[in-house]
């Protein structure tokens, strides 16, 4: 499959919107619909705009994105129709390569994001009962 990785536009908002509930109902069932409606509104005008977001591309698809700052993975989401393809360690590698990542804060429920970060070589350094937002929803910090 060929594959490209690109800098993200505001015209792909509504694309990376698409793969991150794709990805967020398949692997976040912890979350409550009244959070994921609040997360959905406040990404594509609170989060992307702050940050250099790249997107997977396969097969003329955008299939996964990623943002990265100060060393710190911010987001990386593959629409749940491409999960288990390595799509997601390839967004990684790249993400890691050209954006310096060490760390990442992954939700404690999030157990499948948990092994693929750890199978990365990340290892749990801390944890929190509390999101970066605030809400009710554990995140370990795991570092390379």
């Amino acid at each position: 499959m060929s594959k490209q990785i690109r800098l993200a536009t505001i015209d792909d908002y509504p694309k990376i919107m698409e793969i991150w509930e794709s990805a967020v109902r398949a692997t976040h069932n912890f979350l409550s619909e009244e959070d994921f409606i609040y997360f959905k509104q406040v990404i594509p005008t609170d989060y992307l705009p702050k940050l250099d977001v790249f997107l997977l591309i396969g097969k003329e698809k955008a299939i996964g994105f990623s943002a990265a700052l100060e060393g710190n993975l911010e987001m990386l989401f593959i629409h749940n129709d491409y999960r288990g393809r390595n799509y997601g360690k390839q967004l990684f590698d790249f993400m890691k390569e050209m954006h310096g990542v060490m760390k990442v804060i992954v939700n404690e429920q999030n157990l499948q994001a948990i092994g693929f970060y750890e199978k990365l070589g990340f290892r749990k350094i801390g944890r929190s009962d509390k999101d970066g937002s605030g809400k009710n929803y554990p995140v370990i910090y795991m570092q390379l």
